[in-house]
Order: structure tokens, then sequence, then C-alpha cells
């Protein structure tokens, strides 16, 4: 049992690699890009098929 919890709390204390908090963080960060390069991606896009359709002949 005490082996039990040494294991637990050398599990606990490691400071090796990354912690959860740091990929939430890091995810967020990520996510925030994303969104950002969507939206102006996605409003030069509705420009160009507006242009576009602006520009077609009226049948």
């Amino acid at each position: 049992m005490n082996r039990m919890l040494m294991k637990c709390r050398e599990l606990v204390c490691s400071e090796e690699g990354a912690t959860a908090t740091e990929y939430a963080v890091m995810l967020a960060l990520i996510i925030i890009v994303a969104i950002g390069a969507i939206t102006l991606l996605g409003k030069k896009v509705n420009n160009t098929f507006q242009n576009i359709a602006d520009n077609l002949p009226d049948n």
C-alpha cells in the first residue's frame, strides 16, 4: 500500500511534459487563430463570389 501511495505522489508531483492545462491553453490559441483565419477567408471568398455574380449578364 505504501508503495502505491509513493507512486501516486510521484505521478502528481512530476513536472515532466505538458500538463492538461497547458494543452488546453495551446488548443484555445489554435482555435482562436483558426476562427480568425476562417472568418477573414470567408469574407474574401464571399466578396469574390459577389463580384462574379454582379458581373454576370442578366437573362
